[in-house]
């Protein structure tokens, strides 16, 4: 064991980064990690070159972000959900979402507090409780439909709680939580007075009618939540890591303190261009979760065909499978032979819980690829299933 302190021993390795690792070794196509294999819209990049060789963004932008970018977020919240932020105030630009995340726990939690977050979650959620000194607290998810359990909510929180960390649309399962799921949520957020950091990265990759609601959008709740955002998700540029956090005053105020003491400022050039792209027209967007929404049925269509059983993915990049169906038990072992059997990576649940069990027979798949990626996949699984 390196000399790392204790609570951060169990965050040593990411699933991701050892996925990823043993896809590029043994050939295998990548489905675990989320990341499109194809870049976003032109014009978005074109306004990067443009700023480079423009010399607007070769230094160091302001320390809370480019005033223009903080304006394009706030008039993004306005534009689709009707927030009204003072883009002054209540905008924070951070190096991608992640970097949200972190400063806001460490902003608002410390030795001693705890964070509730529903099962299976996000890796970060995690190691960036842990690096706050505070605990999490989980509550599964239903198995199988993945629907929130908000009595066992209720039940789990204790005088100690202070935050409850929020993903919708979800990662890994890729349900997006209903208005009525989200205002039980609320009135526990309320009984409980608990500050909220909801995570909405994927807010513009919703299928089938589905609605993904701003959770400070709800009644009482605006004063209390912190929301992040993604230019990597929203704009298909995750190696630019832009993203942003925002709410009331006074808690985007306390996320401020924390994460300029981290990477200070990024991506000059490419908070720019983010500007730019988040007011891109609306046909961008709808066009944008329809292509989603096509690479996604041909991912699950191809999987049933093979045997696996399929929870509807209704957002994100992401659709889940059961193993059982194959004549496996455990998804993380089926995830470690898979690579060296098939030749494809995929995620075991196993790894966002507590308690293995809670998630054993389910795997996480991407498929924010392109068609023939999906379909080299599938036909490498077919071979190695027959």
């Amino acid at each position: 064991m390196p000399p790392l302190v204790p609570r951060m021993r169990a965050h040593a390795a990411s699933v991701f980064g050892v996925m990823s690792m043993l896809a590029a070794e043994t050939g295998s196509v990548n489905l675990g990690q989320g990341f499109p294999d194809t870049d976003g819209p032109q014009s978005v990049k074109d306004a990067a070159s443009r700023a480079i060789q423009d010399g607007r963004g070769n230094q160091y932008p302001p320390v809370h972000g480019l005033p223009e970018l903080r304006r394009a977020v706030a008039d993004h919240q306005r534009r689709f959900y009707g927030i009204d932020l003072d883009w002054t105030t209540q905008v924070c630009i951070t190096t991608g979402a992640s970097e949200a995340v972190v400063a806001s726990l460490l902003a608002l939690v410390e030795d001693g507090d705890e964070v509730v977050m529903f099962a299976p979650w996000f890796d970060l959620y995690a190691a960036g409780v842990a690096l706050s000194g505070a605990r999490h607290l989980e509550v599964p998810l239903t198995p199988g439909t993945f629907r929130p359990d908000v009595d066992r909510l209720r039940d789990t929180i204790t005088p100690r709680t202070r935050v409850l960390l929020l993903n919708t649309p979800h990662n890994p399962t890729g349900i997006v939580f209903t208005r009525a799921e989200l205002e039980a949520i609320a009135a526990v957020v309320e009984e409980k007075d608990l500050w909220v950091l909801s995570d909405e990265v994927y807010e513009h990759i919703v299928f089938d009618g589905h609605e993904h609601i701003p959770f400070s959008t709800l009644p009482g709740m605006d004063e209390r939540t912190v929301a992040f955002g993604s230019a990597g998700k929203s704009l298909s540029m995750t190696g630019w890591k832009v993203g942003w956090a925002t709410g009331p005053a006074d808690l985007v105020g306390a996320v401020r303190v924390a994460r300029q003491h981290m990477s200070f400022v990024s991506g000059g050039p490419f908070q720019w261009a983010v500007a730019e792209g988040l007011a891109l027209p609306d046909d961008h967007w709808t066009e944008f979760a329809a292509g989603m929404q096509r690479s996604r049925d041909r991912l699950t269509t191809g999987l049933e065909s093979l045997g696996f059983g399929v929870t509807a993915s209704e957002g994100t990049y992401y659709v889940t499978t059961d193993v059982r169906p194959l004549g496996y038990d455990d998804g993380l072992t089926f995830c470690r032979e898979l690579p060296h059997r098939a030749g494809v990576v995929a995620i075991p649940q196993q790894v966002f819980h507590d308690d293995p069990d809670a998630g054993r027979p389910y795997v996480r798949w991407a498929f924010c690829k392109r068609d023939e990626v999906l379909d080299e996949a599938l036909d490498r699984l077919g071979r190695a299933l027959a």
